[in-house]
């Protein structure tokens, strides 16, 4: 086998992470405009089956509707050493602990003001009876969370960029105190985005539990089990329950929320590791592979396949089956990722045994609850999601360096690296502007059969993709 060196990474960014949560954010948009009851259950979250769409939290099953939010869990888990590294060495533990707090203050107004400001919200039959204000309303509403959450580049006039968040937080201020919803409500802190509010959460307590643990893994993985004793504690009637139910802010904190740190602790070990693979690239040539190509393609293949495997054997409920030809392919990928010889390649095998270790734990557990379910959740669901993005990471870094196929995965990247622009851009800007345009209602007009609508959804989600990207491309970042 030959040396081959790879000149497309940047060793300030892992871009393969970036690409992973591009790909999570941009399926979780899909996965939200898909025609509504009439395509396969394997479209849909696997609790809410067509045509009825009525939710049933005893139909166990795995669709990829429900792999993309633990994907961006995962994500956000392996970003926290890589953002909050740097200032552990550069601040006091007070600043860092009161930059903790501030991104989480910041993110829990995101999950409330956001969903004020949804068209849906403003005007709930907006689908059936469109109403231009309702549109006009939710523009607005981006345009005061983009003058919020925008880091402005360092070209800009400072006074400028001042004056925008100031002009942005009052009209936040004065929106919140001004609108009146059609069945009387105004604004409620119980008016929450559920999705963010989760993230918010494990955000807090997944950055204390790392800084708290940066050098200890063990304990880190010790943490993890405590949780896991307390969430299968509080099934039972108890003390554990007690404290499993106590919220004394329901609006923004709930224990029940940090079962999804079950994915974010895992993700900030795999942060620990992409983290030092960076810093060992500024002495170390980091780009060399000695794996032949072939083999390379097997492994991304490998990857993807692992991800197939699981959805429709677990889907179809083919579960021993599944769990017999998961094994057969762990045990090639076992082989496929012997032998490393350079830092890169190691790195590849750790992150396969990392996979590979999750994804066996949630297979074990998969009978256990009634089979594996998103809603509600169970602990097969955490882990074998974990395993199945540790597997896209290794794919999505070996497309990325070892291949110099950047160009490819480029628009997930630049997603990515902008994932709240993109989570709010369909509802509050692409749909709004298309509708108030008359293209929505045209589009609408001649994709009558539910797969013609699902073109449709892919077309609004590659469009909105491509606006995220060319606010990324302009350096204009949202960050809380």
């Amino acid at each position: 086998m030959t040396a081959k060196a790879v000149t497309s990474i940047d060793p300030k960014r892992a871009l393969s992470l970036d690409a992973l949560r591009g790909f999570a954010i941009l399926t979780m948009v899909l996965s939200g405009i898909v025609p509504y009851r009439t395509l396969p259950a394997w479209m849909y979250h696997a609790q809410l089956p067509p045509p009825d769409r009525i939710f049933n939290p005893n139909l166990p099953g795995l669709t990829w509707v429900d792999m993309v939010f633990p994907f961006f869990l995962f994500a956000l888990g392996a970003a926290i050493p890589l953002a909050l590294n740097k200032r552990t060495k550069t601040e006091s533990l007070g600043k860092t602990i009161f930059h903790i707090i501030e991104r989480t203050l910041l993110l829990g107004f995101f999950a409330i003001f956001l969903q004020h400001i949804r068209p849906h919200v403003i005007w709930p039959q907006i689908y059936s009876n469109p109403k231009a204000f309702a549109w006009l309303l939710g523009l607005l509403g981006f345009a005061m969370l983009f003058g919020i959450y925008l880091r402005p580049p360092k070209s800009w006039n400072k006074h400028f960029s001042v004056g925008i968040k100031l002009v942005a937080w009052l009209g936040a201020v004065l929106f919140t105190l001004a609108i009146k919803y059609p069945n009387g409500d105004r604004f409620s802190l119980n008016r929450s985005d559920i999705i963010i509010i989760v993230l918010t959460n494990v955000y807090f307590f997944g950055s204390l539990i790392w800084l708290a643990t940066k050098e200890k893994q063990l304990i880190r993985l010790g943490i993890l089990g405590f949780l896991i004793a307390i969430r299968l504690g509080a099934s039972a009637t108890g003390w554990v329950k007690v404290i499993w139910d106590f919220s004394p802010i329901p609006w923004i904190y709930s224990l029940y929320y940090l079962q999804y740190l079950f994915i974010v602790i895992p993700g900030t070990i795999i942060g620990d590791m992409i983290l030092e693979w960076l810093q060992n690239s500024k002495t170390i040539d980091m780009n060399v592979y000695k794996w032949n190509q072939s083999r390379m393609v097997m492994m991304v293949a490998l990857m993807f396949g692992m991800v197939v495997v699981q959805l429709i054997g677990l889907q179809g409920r083919w579960v021993w089956q599944t769990v017999i030809l998961t094994g057969a392919l762990l045990g090639f990928g076992y082989y496929l990722f012997s032998k490393p010889v350079t830092e890169s390649e190691l790195l590849l095998q750790k992150l396969f045994y990392w996979g590979m270790y999750w994804l066996i734990l949630g297979l074990i557990f998969e009978p256990y609850e009634g089979g594996i379910k998103k809603d509600h959740p169970t602990i097969s669901y955490y882990f074998i999601t974990t395993g199945l993005a540790i597997f896209m990471l290794i794919a999505f870094t070996i497309i990325i360096e070892y291949f110099n196929k950047q160009r490819y995965l480029q628009l997930l990247i630049d997603n990515g690296q902008n994932p709240m622009i993109a989570y709010v851009g369909m509802n509050n800007l692409l749909v709004p502007i298309l509708s108030l345009t008359g293209i929505d209602g045209l589009m609408k007009s001649v994709d009558p059969t539910p797969w013609l609508g699902f073109l449709r959804a892919v077309l609004y989600t590659w469009l909105l993709a491509i606006i995220v990207a060319q606010f990324t491309k302009r350096k204009l970042f949202w960050r809380t």
